[in-house]
């Protein structure tokens, strides 16, 4: 059985509460740090790191994404979080979804960014590559399969010709202890079933440049969860690097319009 230690968590800022759920292969620092003194500025935004991101140790065995939608309401608890609006990226979006669709009482709304319900054949194809490289300790390797497929197209290629090796060597650089782990939650995550059952306000942004995840599983979200609303970035599946003060932007507007 698998042990999920408790995850190292910040908690920022005073308000209604916000609890993160970051992407696999990241880390809040990693998928967050732009815009989080946006989201403390009115809330207390409670940030836990997943097994083997942050400081948070690697799990004993498997993880999967009940498992991870546990940890993080266990956060949210040790936090003194009674309600709160899930922000979720990625495989966060799993995570946040079965929070939603496990503890209805306590969701007040979600956010999900470049998002899925389910792992595709192209997914499960980028993912099973991402493990064969980690697993063989090829970071170099790794960190241009990412740059090739998480980044957009005009970000990789705006970057100058003399920076390409630096950015790659920082990818390799950040690269979680528990990247592999968290693919493998990704591959076998679905939340196809707890959707229809959402009912608090939801907003679902795609971005559309996006090769990782294709907007088209955004697309899904939006219109598989009763009243979400849907909204389009033009990045790849890191909009946090990309253009992270349009992002802010729709989050921030979103929890102001709902009052969350």
């Amino acid at each position: 059985m698998t042990r999920i230690p408790a995850l190292s968590t910040s908690v920022t800022g005073t308000g209604p509460g916000l609890l993160l759920a970051h992407g696999a292969g990241g880390s809040i620092e990693g998928n967050y740090a732009p815009v989080l003194p946006a989201l403390a500025a009115a809330h207390t935004v409670v940030a836990p790191d997943y097994p083997g991101s942050g400081a948070t140790p690697r799990a004993t065995g498997p993880l999967t994404v009940d498992a991870l939608a546990d940890a993080v309401v266990a956060a949210a608890d040790e936090a003194g979080l009674d309600t709160f609006t899930l922000i979720g990226y990625s495989l966060g979006t799993m995570v946040s979804v079965r929070v939603a669709a496990r503890h209805p009482e306590r969701v007040r709304g979600l956010v999900l960014s470049a998002g899925l319900a389910r792992p595709d054949n192209r997914l499960r194809a980028t993912l099973d590559l991402w493990q064969k490289l980690l697993a063989e300790g090829d970071l170099q390797a790794f960190a241009r399969f990412v740059a090739l497929s998480a980044f957009g197209e005009d970000f990789f290629n705006a970057v100058p010709q003399d920076q390409v090796g630096p950015f790659l060597d920082l990818i390799a650089a950040g690269v979680p202890a528990g990247t592999a782990d968290q693919a493998a939650a990704v591959l076998t995550g679905d939340s196809t079933a707890d959707l229809a059952g959402i009912s608090v306000p939801t907003l679902v942004i795609a971005p559309t440049q996006d090769t990782l995840v294709s907007p088209a599983h955004s697309r899904y979200l939006a219109d598989h969860i009763p009243g979400a609303e849907y909204a389009e970035i033009a990045t790849g599946h890191v909009p946090m690097a990309e253009r992270p003060e349009e992002w802010e932007k729709l989050i921030v507007a979103f929890l102001d319009r709902h009052g969350l």
